[in-house]
């Protein structure tokens, strides 16, 4: 069946296609829109999404915030080194990523700053390390003021002022990303506003981007490749609007693969939604069938990624492929500082 090994996901993207920096306006970036029906596909701007969701339809955001997990540091010897911190454990350790991970063995120690060091404690068994942060001061403060936007790697340049208000939703609010939930960042709040002067609804859900958007698809069948795990929380206040939403048959628009991935979670084989908070390790691949959402805005993905996955089984393997074909034909912007489509 096409669509259930890795290679399958395989794309040539020319480099000039990466997006290094972020639309003056965050609604002026182009929007494919995929009609799955009919495999029709059209090219609009994100603005004209405000014409295109229908009144009584729900949009679904993810309200998580991306903190500045990367800290830049030296080693005893001086050289440089760097730690990504993904999560904060019960114990106060903190899971990160780390460079050069040959280097950084437990007992090890990265300055950051004055008063801010980082002991290596342990190597986990998927490789990643348990830091201990040792400060003079408030953590999360500190973290703030001497971290940086983490940035993924195919941005070829350092972190910039701009990117601490770009790469952000204009309705982040909890802290806990390592990186954004990219398809909101396109969202205006003048475009929120229209929307809900048309009479679509907002729902809010909550999923912490994790260690898993930087994993990438190492086994060739789908079947053998484990998530990591992510944090994510679902209110009764939300579950009760989306089933309110869909029982009046009102359609629900999900914002970017997280949003997805979170409904997905708590969805159950009947279509109804349940208030829930916990760890997913949802891996979303053909042929699973989406129960949870009906609309799908979403960003370019990288090739070979559990995101170009989840969309292949929302649209369809076939249209996927072929709309990504088309997206690079037709110039667009790829991946996090990237150009939308909308699944429709």
């Amino acid at each position: 069946m096409k669509g259930d090994r890795t290679s399958d996901y395989d794309f040539h993207l020319p480099v000039e296609r990466i997006a290094q920096a972020p639309m003056t306006r965050r609604d002026a970036s182009r929007l494919m829109v995929v009609h799955r029906e009919s495999g029709v596909i059209e090219h609009r701007h994100f603005a004209d999404l405000a014409d295109l969701i229908p009144a009584g339809d729900v949009l679904v955001l993810n309200t998580t915030r991306v903190f500045r997990a990367r800290l830049l540091g030296r080693r005893a010897s001086g050289a440089p080194a760097e730690i990504l911190l993904l999560r904060r454990h019960d114990d106060g350790r903190w899971e990160a990523m780390v460079h050069p991970g040959g280097k950084l063995k437990p007992g090890r120690t990265v300055h950051i700053a004055p008063g801010f060091d980082a002991i290596i404690e342990e190597v986990t068994e998927r490789r990643t390390r348990l830091v201990r942060l040792v400060v003079h001061g408030d953590e999360a403060a500190l973290i703030e003021a001497h971290g940086h936007v983490p940035l993924p790697p195919y941005i070829a340049r350092a972190d910039a002022t701009m990117d601490v208000e770009r790469y952000q939703t204009v309705y982040a609010r909890q802290s806990g990303s390592v990186a954004a939930p990219t398809a909101g960042l396109h969202f205006t709040p003048a475009l929120l506003a229209a929307l809900e002067a048309r009479g679509v609804e907002r729902a809010e859900v909550l999923l912490h981007v994790g260690a898993g958007t930087f994993k990438p698809v190492e086994a060739e069948s789908l079947a053998d490749h484990v998530m990591h795990e992510e944090q994510y929380l679902v209110s009764d206040k939300t579950a009760d609007q989306l089933n309110s939403v869909r029982a009046r048959g009102g359609k629900v628009w999900c914002v970017g693969t997280t949003s997805l991935r979170t409904l997905e979670s708590v969805v159950d084989a009947s279509g109804v939604f349940h208030a829930r908070e916990g760890e997913t390790r949802s891996f979303i691949h053909p042929p699973h069938r989406v129960l949870s959402a009906d609309r799908l805005v979403t960003n370019f993905h990288l090739p070979r990624s559990t995101l170009l996955m989840l969309v292949a089984a929302f649209a369809g393997f076939d249209l996927t492929m072929r709309a990504y074909e088309t997206a690079i034909s037709e110039g667009y912007r790829f991946y996090s500082y990237g150009d939308a489509m909308v699944i429709l």
